[in-house]
């Protein structure tokens, strides 16, 4: 009881503290981490498997486009919470551990923006978010961009999306939901980059069952503690939003019923 008591009084009344926390685990943890750690790196894939990856997720982006146009038209001027919600995946998704050969493991950051902008814009701003990673940290490649933005970009924000507006159908409290999101759209990410990594080299014995448990068993050991990591950092970030943006989210309709949900967490 007074652990929980401890912990709720550290996440509500004093989050920067947490955030600090939060940063300094990650920070910690990438240590060893060689500079040549990237998600899936250039050059990595077969042809065949970057090109398959490109034509499923440019459907994604081209809506995810329309949805932020529609969005910035509406709301002017949301177009400064849009960045942040960029900014937040961008910071993250940097910090990196070497897992997978050939790949690791970080946080993906695109929980927040798809539970305030939906799914679709954040495929945008996720692909966005790996082009200048990808140019400006040699973290992940062109020729992957698109089995990398598959993953991070829309699995990731879909998954986080609709956890989150399961939670609200099911009366949650906000902080629940905004964390479960954030945990799982993580989650699902490497699921995929490990279905990703299994398609383009099944085992020789076992062949892709066999290559993907590995590929996921391997991935687990970092991404089970970052993927909670992140989910707590998502409802302080969410939490520090709601206190001094609280119009802008009422205005995404993030807000609109924030009270039924909110019992027992002390989000106000």
């Amino acid at each position: 009881m007074l652990f929980r008591r401890c912990f709720w009084s550290l996440v509500f009344r004093r989050p920067k503290k947490l955030i600090l926390v939060a940063l300094l685990v990650v920070v910690l943890l990438q240590a060893p981490a060689a500079a040549y750690a990237m998600h899936i790196m250039e050059g990595f894939l077969p042809a065949k498997w970057c090109l398959f990856w490109w034509l499923l997720t440019i459907p994604f982006i081209l809506v995810g486009m329309l949805s932020i146009l529609k969005t910035v038209e509406r709301h002017p001027q949301l177009k400064m919470l849009l960045g942040v919600a960029g900014a937040f995946a961008f910071v993250l998704s940097a910090l990196k551990i070497p897992s997978v050969t050939g790949s690791c493991s970080h946080p993906t950051g695109v929980g927040l923006g798809a539970i305030l902008f939906g799914p679709a814009a954040m495929s945008v701003l996720g692909c966005i978010v790996l082009l200048f990673q990808a140019l400006l940290l040699a973290h992940g490649g062109i020729t992957t961009l698109g089995a990398n933005a598959f993953s991070m970009a829309v699995v990731g924000p879909f998954v986080a999306y609709y956890t989150y507006k399961l939670c609200c159908r099911l009366k949650a409290p906000l902080w629940l939901g905004v964390f479960l999101a954030a945990m799982l759209g993580d989650l699902l990410t490497y699921v995929t980059t490990s279905l990703q990594l299994a398609l383009a080299f099944p085992a020789q014995v076992g062949g892709f069952t066999a290559s993907l448990v590995k590929f996921m068993g391997i991935f687990a050991v970092t991404q089970l503690p970052l993927a909670v990591s992140e989910g707590l950092l998502t409802v302080v970030v969410f939490n520090l939003l709601a206190a001094y943006n609280r119009r802008e989210l009422k205005e995404l309709s993030v807000l609109g019923g924030e009270s039924r949900f909110t019992e027992g967490a002390g989000m106000r």
